[in-house]
């Protein structure tokens, strides 16, 4: 009988994170920042993930973008039913999953001709060879041209020195028996003891011995997928352009918008080292020599279009910015790759006070005057700071926001009322940015408290506190369970004052409530007129 599953774990779900390097907003600021002039503003966008997982970040984008047509993919049955369930739930018509295998995906009937994104977070390195050769004739034959592919994986020279770690682990996990879970915390424990007897090989590769910490704090069923298949690849820049320059592929740039910044990331005497290399393969090996990459987020282009120099700065003239984290004034202290970055406050300050009010276009922002006397050059490395370091998010243009409001709507009460059993699912969809924002189970529960017309955060606290006791749950504060009810509800009540007066706000600004349609359509529509 043939192996459905080519060697990758099956034997325990995935999670159900939201991976936000997969929002079509920021692979198009991406693009747009790298000199790519992108199509992604225009109707009929469609989007393709391979190897979903459990489909939530899918689902997620599906509702905060629902002009947009989404499929996506993934080999476990109880992924695919449990990620269609949700996507019903939400009444997500352009949403569709699809039980394959990446050999027959292309065969699948009713997909789109051609994709303008193909994206796959955490899949490259952890298939066979076999595997990818399937994903690159999918994206060679599907791929429009112009298009964007989004791929993340395990790179080198990082991963090198974790390399017998991660057979160490494997290999003990197949001399075990018993379940999945138990095998791998056994593995993770046996390499920490040989540690602790003071072997050879991680006392010459202190890394080692930081990523055991760092796994000892991951639940199983992310270690299970991380470590535990078959197939584990970490690549070499060189040879992962060389496989995707099969599907005729050129690299474009990270999604993450500080490693684009060279000036941020390398010194006086890297740079020079960087500048004296030609070719834009070989740079970008060195590049990972120089920071010790060990993950990369690329985005990978079917031919680039390159902007005129007005052109780009029309493009960005036309991006829309929000508010991605509360801002009550005062210095921030940015950092990257261990790095503080050097940025004015008197700088930034105006434009995080701006869009404070609300999400605004870069122009309206110029018209506003807040850039002050910058130059362009130090306005647009400021926004792709402030950008990579999640203190504002590229955004949705303002016009169909009452749509996306009502998408959304729908994802979040779906997504909030399950947090009434559990506190699996730990985002909420925004019709501002396309992506999502992570709330807590107690904050959902909130938002829950609201939607059903309950005023303070003494009732939010209340209703919580009225489905999490039958459950037998109980909050703990500084190492400690609380017991009674007095003192859980007493909790629950200074966490949801604090979420009222701290993330209320920004959930208010980027579209995360639910309240009935009549209520929050009068100021969908007046954000629609402003514009």
């Amino acid at each position: 009988m043939t192996d459905w599953t080519s060697g990758y774990v099956a034997g325990i779900d995935y999670t159900y994170d939201f991976h936000s390097q997969l929002t079509p907003a920021l692979l198009a600021f991406g693009a747009m920042s790298q000199g790519h002039r992108h199509g992604l503003n225009g109707k009929g966008v469609t989007y393709c993930e391979l190897g979903c997982g459990q489909g939530f970040s899918a689902n997620l984008l599906a509702a905060a973008n629902p002009d947009i047509e989404f499929h996506a993919m993934d080999f476990s049955p109880s992924h695919m039913a449990g990620a269609a369930e949700l996507a019903q739930e939400a009444g997500l018509a352009n949403m569709h999953f699809h039980e394959r295998a990446f050999e027959d995906f292309g065969e699948t009937p009713d997909l789109p001709a051609a994709f303008d994104i193909i994206a796959l977070h955490g899949v490259y390195s952890w298939v066979s060879s076999e595997n990818r050769a399937h994903i690159n004739a999918f994206i060679a034959q599907r791929l429009k041209p112009g298009g964007l592919v989004y791929v993340s994986y395990n790179a080198l020279p990082g991963w090198a020195a974790a390399l017998p770690l991660r057979r160490l682990l494997t290999s003990r996990v197949s001399q075990g028996s018993g379940p999945l879970p138990g095998r791998i915390r056994e593995a993770v424990a046996y390499a920490r003891g040989l540690e602790q007897a003071g072997a050879g090989y991680y006392a010459k590769n202190p890394s080692v011995g930081q990523r055991l910490e760092h796994m000892k704090e991951m639940p199983p069923s992310y270690l299970a997928h991380e470590y535990f298949n078959k197939d584990w690849t970490p690549f070499d820049f060189k040879d992962l352009a060389a496989e995707l320059g099969q599907a005729k592929l050129n690299f474009l740039g990270s999604v993450h918008p500080l490693d684009n910044l060279d000036i941020l990331c390398f010194t006086p005497e890297q740079q020079a080292l960087l500048d004296a290399e030609t070719d834009p393969v070989r740079q970008e090996a060195l590049r990972d020599l120089l920071l010790n990459e060990h993950f990369r987020t690329d985005i990978f282009v079917k031919g680039k279009l390159p902007h005129t120099p007005r052109g780009e700065i029309g493009a960005w003239f036309a991006t829309t910015l929000a508010l991605a984290r509360p801002y009550k004034g005062g210095a921030l202290k940015l950092k990257h790759r261990g790095r503080e970055i050097p940025l004015d406050q008197q700088q930034y300050a105006p434009v995080l006070q701006a869009l404070s009010d609300g999400p605004a276009t870069v122009r309206s922002l110029l018209d506003q005057g807040v850039f002050g006397s910058m130059d362009w050059g130090s306005i647009s490395l400021m926004l792709q700071v402030l950008a990579g370091t999640g203190c504002i998010a590229p955004s949705l243009p303002l016009e169909g926001m009452p749509e996306r409001a009502a998408a959304c709507r729908a994802f979040n009460l779906a997504v909030c009322k399950r947090a009434e059993d559990s506190d699996t699912l730990r985002f909420l969809a925004s019709p501002v940015t396309g992506g999502g924002v992570e709330l807590d189970r107690f904050e959902q529960l909130f938002l829950l408290a609201r939607s059903e017309g309950l005023e303070t955060p003494g009732e939010w606290a209340a209703l919580a506190w009225r489905i999490l006791a039958p459950q037998g749950q109980r909050l703990q504060h500084e190492g400690r369970v609380l017991e009674t009810d007095e003192e859980n509800l007493a909790l629950l009540q200074a966490r949801a004052a604090n979420f009222a007066a701290r993330r209320l706000p920004l959930c208010e600004i980027l579209g995360l409530t639910f309240e009935a349609p009549a209520q929050a359509a009068p100021q969908a529509a007046a954000q629609e007129a402003a514009a």
